[in-house]
């Protein structure tokens, strides 16, 4: 069986960064910072009261008032970054549109906190007398971001989530590739939404001691590499891919900003939360994903690292590259956009790999913002793009995310063939 080939033909974002793909793109480059004091509840009395929110966001834009209060903010999110790619693909728009050959595949880590939190408070001040909304669980359910999609356009293609903690939309991604390339799909809307700055999540990273306590400089607070980061910050948005098979693409005249050449997944089984100290997850899958796309290590020109700013996990996955791509290593671009955007955790994935298309497409590597001071821990001779943005050939990008439970995913995009 021959497989097909699959390029992107769409994008879309929401991010702490700005609410559309140019603005998300147009503050990596620039090295802005999305991180500074929560103003979605009162955090005063949290060890961690910042995060990196979303921003000017109005679902009202593109749904009914009624409909936007059926739907948990991870959905409106999710929603809002998928209408953005679908309009830049035009992919259910063109004659030869094919309603039962596209298909949504979103994923989220968490999803509905914020609603079931609110039921629960309100169930909580009762009398015990059951008084919930009709709408609780459709909102709650991770699954239901790509209902709401696939319902909005008639897509009757394949359509479910996919769930790895921080890993879920890059197994989306990688779950949507393999449906176009053996054929089972003309085109997919793939992606990931999360909507976690609330009490619950804020308090419960706290208590894991996972979160940045660099409460007195927000801005500054996610520093990937840096000898005194303390752990990530947490973020919020949405971002989607539209994924097509090249002939179905080149066929309908559609822009393609970049190829998918293949995708990775392993799992550390080492630890529910803590990465295996020397990688060995994170170098299953970079080797998986190299495999997969039929590539070198050398022909790799850029990492878009997992890169959480956390003490552990920065040091894993920089052993991991060591020992994947060797001397090699050393002329890795490399850099870790969670400086700025924080850690969009189910979300994470997705919106990393619109960052590496860009990347791509652009020949600019975003920067590793918030460096200070050197780690004695890492090799002088990596290249990090500390705090600005470097033009740089960029032939094939590869993105990694990691998840809680010890799960992995890569995926690697590069110039079209």
């Amino acid at each position: 069986m021959e497989l097909k080939r699959v390029v992107v033909t769409g994008l879309g974002a929401l991010t702490p960064l700005g609410n559309s793909v140019p603005e998300f793109w147009n503050g990596l480059v620039n090295g802005v910072s999305g991180a500074s004091a929560i103003t979605r509840f009162d955090a005063s009395k949290f060890k961690t009261r910042f995060a990196c929110e979303v921003r000017n966001f109005d679902p009202g834009t593109f749904l009914d008032r009624k409909e936007a209060r059926k739907m948990d903010p991870f959905s409106q999110y999710g929603l809002a970054a998928a209408i953005e790619a679908i309009d830049d693909s035009k992919v259910v728009t063109h004659a030869g549109f094919n309603p039962d050959r596209v298909g949504v595949i979103w994923a989220a880590g968490i999803g509905g906190l914020r609603t079931f939190w609110d039921e629960a408070l309100n169930f909580a001040k009762g009398d015990g007398t059951p008084r919930f909304n009709p709408f609780f669980i459709p909102k709650m359910i991770i699954d239901i971001a790509s209902g709401h999609i696939s319902i909005r356009y008639g897509l009757r293609g394949p359509n479910y989530a996919t769930v790895s903690a921080c890993a879920s939309s890059t197994h989306a991604l990688n779950d949507a590739f393999m449906l176009i390339r053996l054929g089972k799909a003309d085109a997919m809307i793939a992606g990931g939404s999360e909507s976690s700055i609330n009490e619950p999540a804020l308090g419960g990273f706290n208590a894991m001691h996972a979160l940045s306590e660099r409460n007195d400089d927000p801005a500054t607070a996610s520093r990937p590499f840096d000898l005194n980061r303390d752990g990530f910050v947490i973020g919020e948005g949405a971002a989607a891919v539209v994924l097509e098979e090249y002939e179905h693409a080149i066929a309908r005249g559609a822009k393609i900003y970049a190829e998918m050449f293949g995708g990775g997944m392993s799992a550390d089984a080492h630890h529910i939360t803590a990465p295996h100290p020397e990688g060995l997850g994170a170098l299953n899958v970079m080797k998986n994903a190299l495999h997969d796309a039929e590539m070198q290590p050398t022909d790799i020109d850029y990492i878009n690292v997992h890169g959480t700013s956390t003490p552990l996990g920065d040091i894993s996955e920089v052993k991991a590259i060591s020992s994947v791509f060797g001397e090699h290593a050393f002329k890795l671009n490399i850099s870790s956009t969670k400086s700025m955007t924080g850690h969009l955790l189910g979300a994470a994935g997705a919106i990393e790999a619109v960052a590496s298309i860009l990347a791509v497409k652009n020949d600019i590597v975003p920067p590793t913002i918030n460096h200070f001071t050197d780690d004695p821990e890492f090799d002088p001779r990596f290249n990090f793009t500390f705090n600005k943005a470097q033009h740089r050939k960029i032939n094939a990008a590869l993105s990694n995310t990691f998840g809680f439970g010890g799960h992995n995913a890569s995926v690697i995009f590069g110039k079209v063939k």
